[in-house]
């Protein structure tokens, strides 16, 4: 299955802005942990996005590059803003034009999930002209989670956990919708081993500093400093938490070396 992830606006469209939260922050968190459970949790899943980091995609971007991908399923990542400070709650929608009936089945696994997951309003499934809607050639479905302009849904979306639990809500939705099986449920697992990602060289501390940090504004890995003592090439550099699977840990140093120009390795740890 060819899974489109979405996280909405991003770069110099921020999108809803509320109390010290961005609504393009917020999304892309919600869609990096929906990516992140379905490479751990699920087996036969490819998983693309729209954009890893804070970076301008405009509409017809997005759209384009999930029907020339040939994704199966689209869903796009977003949060709600009201002038009234009493609107809340969680919503979503599929095209109000002509649906398949596998779009309509994705929308009623995802909804209640997430509802139950998040703990806020359930303002409904609904209907709507939305390009990423209308211009996706497979299934597609937008969610809103939570509106940034309300006090209640503000103080979860800056929660990780509750981040996470409403990112494994839209995951397991949609491997109801489409017979996704789980790892632990796999006879025979290919690799259960762990493995690492190994930075280069940073020159001195305050590189160093600079290169966690930006690890740290995409990724909510573990990170680990070690010195390089070879005479020629002196530094550090930075060493992630445990990956099971090479081809996981594969993936994420192909994503960080196109987000940096890094060298990255992978080891086994």
């Amino acid at each position: 299955m060819k899974l489109y992830i979405d996280p909405g606006h991003g770069g110099a469209d921020s999108g809803a802005v509320g109390s010290g939260l961005s609504e393009k922050d917020f999304t892309l968190r919600v869609g990096l942990k929906m990516r992140d459970i379905a490479n751990a949790e699920y087996e036969n899943v490819s998983v693309r996005m729209s954009r890893t980091t804070d970076q301008t995609v405009s509409l017809n971007q997005r759209t384009n590059d999930a029907n020339t991908w040939g994704a199966d399923y689209f869903v796009s990542i977003h949060a709600n803003s009201s002038t009234s400070s009493s609107a809340s709650g969680y919503e979503d929608f599929i095209f109000n034009g002509r649906t398949s009936f596998l779009t309509r089945e994705a929308q009623d696994d995802i909804h209640p999930r997430v509802v139950r997951a998040s703990g806020m309003r359930d303002r409904g499934q609904k209907e709507a002209n939305f390009h990423v809607l209308r211009e996706t050639t497979m299934p597609a479905i937008l969610t809103e989670n939570g509106f940034i302009s309300n006090q209640y849904d503000l103080s979860r979306m800056k929660d990780n956990n509750w981040i996470e639990k409403v990112a494994r809500a839209h995951m397991e939705g949609i491997a109801e919708t489409f017979n996704l099986r789980g790892r632990e449920e796999e006879m025979e697992p290919s690799d259960d081993n762990k493995y690492r990602l190994k930075t280069g060289v940073f020159p001195d501390a305050a590189a160093l500093a600079s290169g966690k940090a930006r690890i740290n504004q995409n990724y909510n890995w573990l990170l680990y400093e070690v010195p390089e003592s070879m005479s020629w090439n002196p530094g550090y550099r930075i060493v992630t938490g445990t990956f099971v699977g090479r081809n996981i840990a594969e993936n994420y140093a192909e994503e960080l070396i196109q987000l940096t120009n890094w060298t990255v390795y992978v080891i086994e740890a």
